[in-house]
Order: structure tokens, then sequence, then C-alpha cells
């Protein structure tokens, strides 16, 4: 038995399809909330649904049965500013789920992120020693929340204090895929830009405020969140490995790439603008993200990343364009 923490989300609800479908038994833990992220979960069979609240207790009830814990639960949005609600939801959660788990002996998962990585001038080395993370500068509350987990997990492991029998952190770059569509704002700009690709329009990009990158020419490292699940997937199946690692493809592609791509998929010619960046995001923009996924790769994961042009196919192609696009 496995419990999903956020598995009405996007990267836990793909994880929930997955899982149910070898025919584990899955326990979800989220808020449903007044969108439609219930359809996330409407193909899948699972065990029980548990509001984030009642979470401890219920493990107090049942733990017994259970074998991992995997924590996708958070606030994930780069522009919250309600920074004690992202405490409570992001760092408290994740802390007393740690505690519990190590106390009642179970494995633990939890979800980090890219974000802590600040504008990437400390680099993105996935280096979970205490100065390495010391080192790191969140550019806003979300990123600094999921950083502060690293530390305090990062200080345990280094003290030899205890710890649950696996404990992994996942720090996740660019994620896109099905099941977002309930993050608005959040979502990925393939998702955002699909309905308007399909009527013919142009997709807009932010203008380079830096010389060193034309208009289009930022970078990201996308990764397909079927990857990410498989990622997770071989994680549960391989309880030795413990550690914090990135979860990227190690291959940054420009915006224009991504543009491309989606007009690709949908047999559209491409059409780009550019725009202003919004004066909120000037500063805290990232202009590179690129995974080092050595230390992954070293812990004996082995299977290959989709490429850009082949996620963003099999998204468009096999979700976005059909009537039902959830998986």
């Amino acid at each position: 038995m496995y419990v999903v923490t956020g598995g009405a989300g996007f990267i836990g609800s793909n994880l929930v399809a997955e899982l149910s479908g070898r025919g584990a038994e899955v326990v979800v833990c989220d808020w449903l909330r007044n969108d439609e992220r219930w359809r996330n979960l409407a193909r899948h069979e699972i065990v029980d649904l548990i509001a984030p609240e009642a979470l401890l207790g219920w493990l107090d009830a049942h733990g017994g049965k259970v074998d991992a814990v995997v924590h996708m639960g958070a606030i994930s949005s780069t522009t919250a500013t309600d920074v004690d609600l992202i405490v409570r939801d992001n760092v408290r959660s994740t802390l007393d789920l740690l505690q519990w788990c190590t106390h009642a002996g179970k494995r633990l998962i939890y979800a980090s992120s890219a974000a802590t990585y600040g504008d990437g001038s400390a680099g993105f080395d996935d280096d979970p020693a205490c100065e390495a993370l010391g080192r790191l500068r969140p550019l806003n509350a979300y990123g600094w929340s999921k950083h502060f987990v690293d530390r305090r997990v990062g200080r345990l492991a280094r003290e030899g204090l205890p710890l649950p029998p696996q404990w992994v952190g996942l720090k996740f770059f660019n994620v896109y895929g099905p099941n977002e569509y309930h993050k608005g704002s959040m979502r990925s700009v393939i998702a955002q830009n699909f309905p308007a690709v399909q009527r013919g329009e142009a997709v807009r990009l932010f203008r380079s405020r830096r010389p060193d990158y034309a208009d289009g020419g930022q970078v990201r490292d996308f990764i397909y969140v079927k990857d990410c699940v498989a990622v997770i997937s071989w994680l549960l199946a391989n309880p030795a490995v413990c550690g914090l690692f990135n979860v990227g493809t190690g291959l940054a592609r420009s915006w224009l790439d991504l543009a491309n791509a989606l007009f690709s998929a949908a047999h559209r010619p491409p059409r780009i603008e550019f725009i202003d960046m919004p004066p909120q995001l000037v500063e805290k923009y990232q202009y590179f993200t690129q995974a080092r996924v050595e230390r992954l790769r070293a812990a004996g994961y082995r299977e290959p990343f989709t490429s850009l042009e082949q996620g963003v196919a099999d998204y468009v192609r096999q979700y976005l364009a059909q009537s039902d696009p959830y998986r």
C-alpha cells in the first residue's frame, strides 16, 4: 500500500495512475477544492481519500499496512506570497511526515524543486552536503520552503540521526504533461497555448532582458511527467536508495524549441510573438536551468529520458487533442 499526498494534483495523480494501473493499493491524501482536479483521479481505483489535516491520525490507525509515503502535496506556485501558509503546507507537513515515517520505520519520498537553485549562479548540482546546500539562494518563498526541508534532512543524514529506512528528496525541474489542467497560470506553456495553436494563433514568449540570450533563447530543463513517475517507481522498487536527486533530463532546451515542438505536434505552422516580461518577474527570472543527473545515474537509474519533441507530441496527441485529456 502506498500513500500519495497531493495525489489529486499534477505529478501525484500521474503516480496514482501508474501505481493503480499496476494493481497496487493506493491511498490519496489531498484537498479537491472547487475545481476539476477530481477528474485526475476519476479513472483509477483508490483505497481511500484523506484530507491532509487528517493524514497523521489515519497513519496512526492504518500505518502498519503502508509500505511507503510519497509526499507530493505542496503549494507549488512560485508567486505565492502567504509565507505562513507556505510554511504550513510545505515545511511543517513534510517534517511531520518525516518524523512519523522515521518512528514507524516507513519509507518517505518527498518532492523538492529546482526552485531551490535560485538564479543558478551556484550551479545545479544535487550535492546533499550541508555546505553545498548552504550556498543556494532561492528566489521565492516556494523555493525557500523546499530548500528548508532539504537542509534539515541533509543535516540529519550528516549527523547520523534517525531517518526513515528510505528517504529521498526529488528536485523536479520544469515538468509538463497530462493532469496539470487545474494549475491555472502555473500550467506549462504547452497546456496554456494548445487551444490557441489549434486556432492558428501565435504563441507568446517573453522577450529576453539579457544580451547573452536572444528572445525565446532562454532555456529550461523540460521533463515529461511520465519520466518523473518512472523515477519514483524505480525508487519504490529500490528501497536501499536514499538521497537528494535532481529529476530533469540533463539537457536544457529553449522556449523557442518548446514552442516549435508544440506547433509540430499540432500540425500547425509556427507563429511566435514576443512580449515584455511582467515587472514582478524581472528580478526573479531564471534564464538557464539544467539538471545534473550524475548522482541519479550513479544510484542505478538507467532509463532514458523522453526528448522534448517526443514528450510534447505524446502530450498533445494522446491527451490535449482528445475529448478526455486526463490520464
